[in-house]
């Protein structure tokens, strides 16, 4: 992957956020668009070797469109500034978990897990988390586990280089006991496990396994969580 090309292009759309300028410069929006399908697919092609249950997936599937949809924001700047790519064997509006491949100048990043669950689902998840605790500890208490994911309690993938959890409740969830063992997997509001890695990161012939060791990591944890959220859908 040109991970330098595509950078410098969503820096240059940051900056010239606007139709004129992206008219004038719809070829390179072309070649990067292009670059990024080609990376998708070796994305699909790696991670199929780890999970089968993407390969029915293209790229298609798996990717965005750059143009944002400003109906509803205040925003109205037309262009994204990133690139991504959600690689989910359900499709991209599933509840199930799936790995995530982000590209935005300074803030690149791989991540693995669901999103976003409804308050009845991620009840769901912790009773299952309590009554199969061995089981649930053997996907997150792993020697790689902590290495990709592991942060302090209040990392956000907007401020931490990695962590376990976008949001988190201060305290325990309703109905929970307060003195569980593990009441840090209780209070997560979600269950995404995410890694910033560099631009750099996706240079070289080598970067599809790079990447596969950082969400095989993640993966055990979110077939736990995924095995009751299929019960859902």
């Amino acid at each position: 992957m040109d991970a330098q090309r595509i950078i410098q292009f969503l820096r240059d759309v940051t900056v010239n956020n606007n139709r004129p300028w992206f008219q004038e410069h719809k070829s390179e929006y072309e070649a990067v668009r292009a670059e990024w399908e080609q990376a998708v697919e070796k994305m699909l092609q790696t991670i199929v070797g780890f999970d089968p249950t993407v390969a029915n997936l293209q790229v298609k599937d798996c990717t965005y469109r750059f143009y944002r949809d400003t109906r509803f924001s205040p925003d109205k700047s037309p262009y994204k500034n990133h690139l991504g790519a959600f690689i989910n064997a359900k499709g991209k509006k599933s509840l199930r978990g799936g790995y995530y491949i982000h590209m935005e100048p300074d803030h690149c990043l791989l991540a693995v897990g669901n999103y976003w669950l409804p308050t009845n689902i991620l009840t769901a998840c912790r009773n299952e988390i309590m009554a199969n605790e061995a089981e649930w500890l053997k996907c997150v208490d792993t020697p790689d586990f902590h290495k990709f994911f592991d942060a302090p309690d209040d990392a956000t993938w907007d401020n931490s280089p990695q962590g376990f959890g976008m949001t988190k409740l201060k305290s325990c969830p309703a109905g929970f006991p307060r003195d569980y063992e593990h009441i840090q997997y209780l209070r997560l509001k979600d269950y995404c496990a995410w890694h910033v890695v560099p631009y750099t990161f996706f240079e070289g012939d080598k970067w599809p396994q790079k990447m596969a060791r950082v969400l095989k990591a993640g993966k055990p944890m979110m077939d736990f969580i995924n095995a009751v959220v299929d019960d859902y859908e």
